[in-house]
């Protein structure tokens, strides 16, 4: 039997591990769900850091009991996780507190002037950064917990990502990809390294230190072996090779065989992205770096709705009890059902037009989510299709930013996630970008890239675009309804663009007057 991957994706809700093979086929994958997050105060999304290594064991024993045969031909495993989750690790590299998730929207009581001299404040206020530092600052995990947990900040020895945790507790070594260094930390993307300097901006700017910085290691790159403990809670052979992966979406981008920059992946998961990859240093907002790629050399420009496909979970709690019963009796999903639906409503959703700012942008702080163009003739069915549109609108605004930035016309659409099992959400987003929407082979494209990433590493491929050659084919092709593209492009040229600026002030006033109130 040829050689497998096991590869680990540990998502918001799920855990999942897979067996691929060098053709890029899943032989056999485990799921496994636990609760996204816990809130001890509004807006905090925590989770205990041993709920996802307990959740990775548990996924790699069932994936071992229903695949004995297939178990005894891994040759190496790979790990890829969602990004800007922090773990704080005390000197025996024990967590001191919860992690602290992406979803959090907690904010530190911090100012530039505690922590900057007064020509850096003035170097920042003349490129008209600093209200984006100070936003920065305060989101800043480490700051808050210096703020408010003072005595779970002195115990701190270390700060990783996720990813860096469960690899630690499958090799007892403490290192990571830096292709997985994606959130709060002081990370330099062009040297794809930690900031030389420990006097760096950088570390002031996510208030951390050089020194609690892990070890890191190119994707491709050997992290260590399965050691004993962990084979013993996980039934992975000792000494199998942990090979070094990316963040989830930079292994999605790279299973769906995104690896220029006129073929753009787009992810409708919990937050809808859309990346590219480039080996320009492109910053499609002034001041934020790329991602660094899951391709040496590279980088991964994106742009992100932050509450994309979460969307659909919050129409469905709140709008679709009639599809829920349905489902129940069917037997079918609720998802189904509403696609299915999405056909009775024309293009335009007949003029409803949804902004998704549930969590505005980064340099749109203000934003919230808007739904205008109602009439009497509106359904929530009309309203499912606005949220699909709508998304699909904030993709089309990240697609033109990125051809502006790379002076590259994208002429393809990769499309995986959750979404992207739905035939009928790929038609309209077609329609909509006016280019070609593919599937590869397999949903679970980082997984795929992860896979990818892990053969390479073994040498069983020459390079990662080999590797992606080899394992990476589409299965299927939207392409667009010229007539129903012009439609959209109006709409969106025309009042999806200027939805923000025509409500900005009244979101601005409206947020200050929440604020002032007693």
């Amino acid at each position: 039997m040829e050689p497998l991957i096991l590869c680990i994706d540990c998502g918001t809700q799920s855990m999942r591990a897979m067996l691929f093979n060098k053709a890029g086929d899943m032989e056999a994958v485990e799921k496994v769900s636990f609760e996204p997050y816990f809130s001890v105060s509004p807006g905090f999304a925590e989770q205990e850091a041993d709920v996802y290594y307990s959740a990775l064991c548990t996924a790699v024993k069932r994936l071992k009991e229903k695949n004995a045969e297939r178990f005894a031909h891994i040759a190496a495993v790979t790990v890829a996780t969602q990004r800007d989750t922090l773990v704080l690790l005390d000197s025996a590299y024990k967590p001191v507190r919860p992690c602290i998730l992406w979803l959090d929207q907690r904010e530190a009581d911090v100012r530039l002037e505690n922590y900057f001299s007064p020509a850096e404040i003035a170097a920042y206020t003349l490129v008209g950064m600093r209200k984006t530092s100070e936003h920065v600052m305060r989101r800043s995990r480490a700051y808050w917990v210096q703020k408010n947990e003072p005595e779970v900040w002195a115990k701190t020895h270390k700060a990783v990502m996720l990813s860096c945790y469960l690899n630690f507790r499958l090799t007892g070594k403490l290192s990571d990809t830096y292709a997985a260094q994606i959130g709060h930390v002081p990370f330099d993307v062009k040297s794809s390294d930690w900031h030389k300097n420990a006097k760096n901006i950088g570390y002031r700017q996510f208030g951390l230190t050089k020194e609690q910085m892990p070890e890191l290691v190119r994707p491709g790159g050997r992290l260590g072996s399965i050691s004993y403990e962990a084979a013993e809670e996980t039934g992975a052979a000792e000494g199998l090779p942990v090979i070094a992966a990316a963040s989830d979406k930079g292994c999605e981008t790279l299973g769906n065989g995104c690896l220029s920059e006129d073929v753009a992946s787009v992810s409708f998961g919990t937050t809808a992205t859309v990346e590219t990859t480039t080996d320009k240093y492109v910053e499609l907002l002034r001041f934020i770096p790329p991602y660094p790629s899951a391709v040496e050399g590279f980088y991964n420009p994106e742009y992100e709705v932050f509450r994309g496909y979460w969307l659909i979970s919050w129409f469905k709690k709140e709008f679709a009890a009639h599809e829920m019963a349905e489902a129940a009796r069917t037997g079918e999903s609720v998802e189904t059902l509403l696609n299915r639906r999405l056909e009775s409503v024309p293009v335009g959703s007949d003029g409803l037009m949804l902004q998704p700012y549930w969590t505005p942008e980064l340099k749109m702080e203000d934003a919230r989510g808007a739904i205008i163009g109602f009439n009497a003739a509106h359904t929530r069915i009309h309203i499912y299709r606005a949220i699909i549109e709508g998304i699909n609108y904030a993709i089309m605004d990240g697609i033109e930013r990125m051809e502006r930035c790379t002076k590259t016309r994208i002429n393809r659409v990769v499309v995986a996630g959750g979404g992207s099992q739905s035939a009928e959400i790929l038609k309209i987003t077609a329609d909509m970008l006016g280019v070609p929407v593919t599937r590869v082979q397999t949903h679970e494209t980082t997984g795929l890239g992860a896979a990818i990433l892990g053969f390479y590493g073994l040498g069983e491929f020459t390079s990662v675009r080999e590797a992606v050659s080899r394992m990476v084919r589409v299965r299927d092709v939207f392409t667009p309804d010229l007539k129903n593209s012009r439609t959209y492009r109006r709409l969106y040229n025309e009042v999806y663009k200027g939805m923000f600026p025509a409500l900005k002030s009244l979101y601005k006033t409206g947020n200050r007057i929440l604020e002032e109130q007693p």
